[in-house]
C-alpha cells in the first residue's frame, strides 16, 4: 500500500502544529530549574524535596518513550500526539495549582508522561508524511530542540520575577490548548489496517523502569538507581533476543543506516550536546550572570543552529550527508576550543563568536542524522524507529552529562573555578571528537530506500 506524499504547504503546516508540541515539552523541561527555590519557599517545602519537580518530570518522560512506537502502531499517530498534548496541557494546568509538594510532584508525572511522548510520535508522524521533503525539511522540524533550550532559562526567570512560579505554568498552558486545537485539524488521520502486535509487557517492564532509573541516577549522581537501571536494561537485552515481538525492536540496528546514524546520534548526545549543560553553569557560576542573563549569553548558538537548520535541506543535497556531518562536527569542535581556555579568561567577543560557530556546527550535524535515521527504513517501521533514536538519544546525553558534571565537580575541587571549567571543555572537546568516526561511515548522497509516493 503507498500513500500519496503531501503538498509542500500541507507539510509545512503540519510541522508547525508538531514544531509546536517540541517547544511544549523542551521547554517545560528546562524552564522550572529557575524556580525550584521560589516553590520551595512557597510551599514550605525543604530543597530536597522540591528538586523531585525536575526529576519526577524526567522519570515520567524517559519511561514513556519506549512505549511510543508500539502506542503509534496500534492507535495510529494522530490519536497518541493528540493524547500526549492534552496529558501534557492538563499537567500544566494542575501544576498550577498544586497545594504542597507531593501534588506539584504528582502533576509533574503526568505532565512528564505526556512530553516524553509528544517527540518521538511526533517525528515519526513527520516523516512518515515528509516521504523523499523529509531531508529537505527536517532542519526546520528539529529546530525548537536547539532554540528552546537557550529561552526556557530566559522565560522561567522572567515569569518567577514578574509573576511568581506558578506562572511558569500558567503561561504555558494557553500554547497547550492551541496546539491541541491545531492538531485536531491538521494531523493525518490513521491509515486503516494498523498493527495490531500485543503488547510486550515484561518487555515494557524491564524497558521504561530501567531507562527511568538509569537517567535518573546519572542525573542526580544516585549509584544505585544507575546500577539498577544497567540490570534491567541487560534484562531486556536478554528478553529481546528471545521475544517475538518486543517493545523496542533491536533488529533495526541490522540496517547499516539506521545502524550509523544511532552511533552518530549516541556519541553526539554523550559529547556535543552533553557539554551544553557547561555554558550556562559557566555563565552564571563564574560569570556571576542570571539564568536570564545566560539564556541571552547563550543566544548566539541558538542563533548560529536556525541559520544552518533553515538552510539544512538545500545543504544536505547540494553536499551530501557526509560531508555535511563532518563538516558541522568540524565546527562544533573549533567552536569549543576557545572555551577550554577559560582559565586564561578569553575575550567575551571571542565566546561569542566560538558560540555562533558552534551552534552552526550543530545545526549542521543534525540534518543528516535525522533524515539518514528514517530515510532508511520502510514507512510501517518508523515509529519502532522514532522511539529507539529517543532511547539511544537519552542514554547518550545522560551518560556524557554524568561524565562531564562529575570532571567538572572533580576539577572545582582542586582548582579555580575558570581554570575547572575550561579543563572540563577540553575533556568534552577530546570526546567529541570521537563523533567523527560514526560521521566517517554516513551514505555519500542521500538516497533513502523507502518509497512513499
Amino acid at each position: 500500500m503507498t500513500t500519496a506524499v503531501r503538498p509542500d504547504k500541507a507539510l509545512w503546516r503540519l510541522g508547525g502544529v508538531l514544531i509546536m508540541g517540541a517547544v511544549l515539552s523542551i521547554l517545560d523541561a528546562t524552564i522550572v530549574t529557575v524556580g525550584i527555590d521560589s516553590i520551595a519557599r512557597d510551599l514550605g517545602s525543604p530543597l530536597t524535596t522540591v528538586q523531585w519537580v525536575a526529576s519526577a518530570y524526567l522519570l515520567a518522560a524517559s519511561a514513556a518513550i519506549p512505549l511510543s512506537g508500539w502506542l503509534t502502531d496500534r492507535f495510529g499517530g494522530r490519536a497518541v500526539w493528540l493524547t500526549a498534548v492534552a496529558l501534557f496541557t492538563a499537567g500544566t494546568l494542575l501544576c498550577g495549582f498544586a497545594w504542597s509538594a507531593p501534588a506539584l510532584i504528582a502533576f509533574r508525572v503526568l505532565h512528564g508522561l505526556g512530553g516524553g511522548l509528544m517527540q518521538p510520535v511526533g517525528q515519526a508522524v513527520f516523516a512518515q508524511e515528509a516521504g523523499p521533503a523529509l531531508g529537505r525539511m527536517i532542519g526546520v522540524i528539529t529546530l525548537p530542540a536547539t532554540v528552546a533550550p537557550a529561552l526556557g532559562p530566559m522565560l522561567g526567570g522572567a515569569l518567577v520575577a514578574g509573576f511568581g512560579w506558578r506562572w511558569m505554568f500558567f503561561g504555558i498552558v494557553p500554547l497547550g490548548v492551541a496546539t491541541f486545537v491545531c492538531a485536531r485539524r491538521l494531523l493525518p488521520a490513521p491509515e486503516p489496517g494498523g498493527v495490531r502486535e500485543p503488547l510486550d509487557v515484561r518487555g515494557i517492564a524491564l524497558l521504561s523502569p530501567g531507562l527511568g532509573a538509569f537517567v535518573y541516577g546519572l542525573a542526580e549522581g544516585v549509584l544505585v538507581a544507575t546500577v539498577a537501571g544497567v540490570a534491567l536494561l541487560l534484562a531486556y537485552g536478554v528478553h529481546v533476543a528471545r521475544a517475538r515481538s518486543a517493545v523496542l525492536d533491536l533488529k533495526l540496528f541490522r540496517d547499516n543506516g539506521f545502524a550509523v546514524a544511532s552511533a552518530s546520534t549516541f556519541l553526539l548526545g554523550a559529547s556535543l550536546y552533553s557539554s551544553m549543560l557547561l555554558l550556562p553553569l559557566y555563565y552564571q557560576q563564574v560569570e556571576q550572570a542570571s539564568a536570564w542573563q545566560a539564556g541571552l549569553l547563550l543566544a548566539p548558538q541558538a542563533v548560529g543552529s536556525a541559520a544552518v537548520l533553515l538552510a539544512g535541506g538545500r545543504l544536505l543535497a547540494r553536499f551530501g550527508p557526509r560531508t555535511m556531518m563532518l563538516a558541522g562536527i568540524t565546527l562544533s569542535l573549533l567552536g569549543t576550543i576557545a572555551f577550554t581556555q577559560l582559565g586564561s579568561s578569553p575575550d567575551g567577543v571571542l565566546l561569542t563568536v566560538s558560540l555562533l560557530i558552534r551552534g552552526a556546527g550543530l545545526g549542521a550535524a543534525t540534518t543528516p542524522g535525522m533524515t539518514t535515521l528514517y530515510g532508511s527504513l520502510e514507512r510501517s517501521r518508523i515509529p519502532r524507529a522514532a522511539s529507539a533514536f529517543n532511547v539511544v538519544n537519552r542514554i547518550g546525553g545522560s551518560l556524557g552529562t554524568a561524565l562531564l558534571a562529575a570532571i567538572l565537580h572533580n576539577e572545582l575541587a582542586g582548582t579555580a573555578a575558570p581554570t575547572a571549567f575550561g579543563t572540563t571543555f577540553t575533556w568534552a572537546l577530546a570526546l567529541s571528537a570521537l563523533t567523527l568516526v560514526p560521521a566517517a561511515f554516513f551514505p555519500k548522497s542521500s538516497s533513502p530506500k523507502r518509497s512513499i509516493a
